[in-house]
């Protein structure tokens, strides 16, 4: 590779760096390039993309940007994988992975500035999707409300329920 390729490369990984809602790192010695394709495209279902590199050219990368302190990880064949929307999904679908390929093993991860041990990326991939628990929010966010007007308009309808018992004694 041309020294202007590299630095092309290390821009288009520290460009990834900074756009990814997560990162992990893993380890893959042993996997077949077939199974890693293979697997590449399912992570773009969720919108995860999972690169290959260099560790000299991540070191660079990594240079100067908030996950810096990833650069002792750093040894051997090191797997990228940026998750850019879901970062629950993409745990989960890494997780899966690596039941399926003893090979592929978790090293640390990211999750906006912090740090990610295995234990904490297994505790992600078990959450439910980021649409189901903004959905249950919004729920917990509401039922106050919509209870709030349950009791504020019972005022009301008493009122009107004592109008009418009073109108229909006087009709009798």
């Amino acid at each position: 590779m041309k020294k202007t390729e590299k630095e092309k490369y290390v821009e288009d990984l520290k460009d990834k760096l900074t756009r990814a809602d997560a990162m992990f790192l893993a380890e893959y010695r042993g996997i077949k390039a077939a199974q890693m394709n293979e697997f590449r495209r399912t992570l773009r279902d969720a919108k995860v993309e999972l690169k290959v590199v260099r560790n000299t050219l991540a070191r660079r990368a990594l240079g100067g940007t908030a996950s810096e302190h990833l650069r002792e990880h750093l040894n051997g064949p090191v797997a990228f994988a940026f998750s850019y929307h879901d970062a629950a999904l993409a745990a989960k679908r890494l997780t899966e992975f690596a039941k399926d390929q003893p090979a592929f093993i978790f090293r640390v991860g990211t999750l906006g500035e912090k740090v990610l041990a295995v234990d904490d990326i297994k505790r992600l991939a078990e959450l439910p999707p980021k649409d189901v628990l903004l959905g249950k929010l919004l729920a917990s966010m509401k039922s106050p409300v919509s209870g709030l007007v349950g009791v504020l308009s019972g005022v009301p309808r008493k009122l009107l329920y004592a109008l009418n018992a009073i109108g229909q004694q006087k009709a009798q």
